[in-house]
């Protein structure tokens, strides 16, 4: 049976994390406003966001993680086969420049990507480490780059049409300071910040279903009473990040093994207690498919009907209170996570809580 380690509850008062972001505040600003991320989008263009190059490939050196580094791709290509989705109006994000990510990131940890054998430890591909940095920065760290930039994008589409999803991004092992656990760059805190700084508000929630826990946001964003995280993994796996844990405001600890109906129960019940304790103006939704039974580090038993039902619960929690929603697609480390994901999206679109128009192309392109 699945239990909570600790009733989910609001953090507890604490010293600031030594990874909170402190960023001068104007500086952030004067970058944010200079950055060219939030391109403007013709209107006929759906706010689904994506780019060939999300997909990292490279002498094969992306198969020595169990991570599906062309899954982004996949999803796509199963959509426009299936005649839901026409390709042409999907929106191509711009990559993340260094100032950009200078929003979030210190000057130290940017420049510590300029070591192989660091970029190697985070992607956790130790062969990596012997490669050129020029190579790994084109191969490896530019499609980071423009995924980041894809959720950030979509993040500023969410606030304009109430929906968005980046087939990309959901890097919540990420922070300001430290990356780890194939996430090399915090994209979740990036787009709060650029949402803070771009789209006048003040309050964001980040509901994290990923089967790990996000202590990356969590981190960022200790003691920032702006954002609300309802964090639902199992905590018996990766990162096991005692200290994040202080700053997760709706922690639900679930152990290995819980099944699609404790998973459902347990979300709809949390989800009450959320929408009790804040209010958001807008919802970031990790939707990693890493809690798939069978996922070889997810170690949960949820059915891709259970995936589906949850991406389901929680668009309608976005829609019942009209609160822009933005779907980052995060962990999954089965080939089968891109047509569960496909089939979500299909799914959102059927229940009219997504509107992808009109698919006119029926093949790959």
């Amino acid at each position: 049976m699945v239990v909570a380690i600790g009733h989910p509850t609001m953090a507890a008062a604490a010293s600031p994390s030594p990874s909170a972001l402190t960023i001068d505040q104007s500086q952030r600003e004067k970058r944010i406003r200079s950055s060219r991320l939030c391109k403007s989008v013709p209107p006929q263009k759906i706010p689904m966001v994506y780019s060939p190059s999300y997909n990292i490939a490279f002498l094969g050196l992306e198969k020595l993680h169990p991570f599906d580094s062309s899954k982004w791709g996949r999803i796509r290509d199963i959509l426009v086969k299936r005649g839901t989705l026409n390709p042409n109006n999907v929106v191509e994000p711009v990559e993340a420049t260094e100032e950009d990510l200078l929003v979030v990131h210190s000057k130290s940890y940017l420049q510590s990507l300029k070591w192989s054998f660091n970029v190697a430890s985070i992607i956790e591909v130790p062969p990596v480490a012997l490669l050129p940095n020029f190579i790994v920065q084109r191969k490896v760290l530019y499609p980071f780059r423009k995924q980041v930039g894809g959720t950030v994008l979509a993040t500023n589409l969410a606030m304009e049409r109430g929906w968005a999803i980046n087939l990309g991004g959901g890097f919540h092992h990420c922070s300001a300071t430290r990356g780890g656990g194939f996430c090399v760059f915090a994209d979740i805190s990036l787009c709060i910040q650029f949402a803070f700084c771009q789209l006048s508000i003040s309050r964001a929630m980040i509901i994290d279903l990923d089967a790990h826990q996000g202590n990356g946001h969590a981190r960022d964003f200790a003691n920032d009473e702006r954002v609300y995280i309802l964090d639902m993994y199992n905590c018996e796996i990766y990162p096991l990040d005692i200290e994040a844990k202080r700053w997760i405001k709706q922690r639900v600890e679930l152990l290995c093994g819980t099944t699609t109906e404790q998973y459902l129960q347990r979300l709809e019940q949390e989800l009450k207690i959320a929408q009790v304790a804040f209010e958001p103006q807008l919802l970031i939704y990790n939707a990693g498919t890493d809690i798939l039974a069978g996922d070889p580090l997810g170690q949960m038993l949820i059915s891709p009907e259970g995936v589906k039902q949850r991406d389901e619960i929680v668009f309608q929690f976005a829609q019942q209170q009209k609160i822009p929603i933005v779907m980052l697609t995060s962990g999954g480390y089965m080939k089968s996570s891109a047509e569960v994901i496909a089939n979500s999206i299909i799914n959102l679109a059927t229940k009219d809580l997504i509107q992808l128009g009109p698919a006119t192309s029926t093949g790959a392109q």
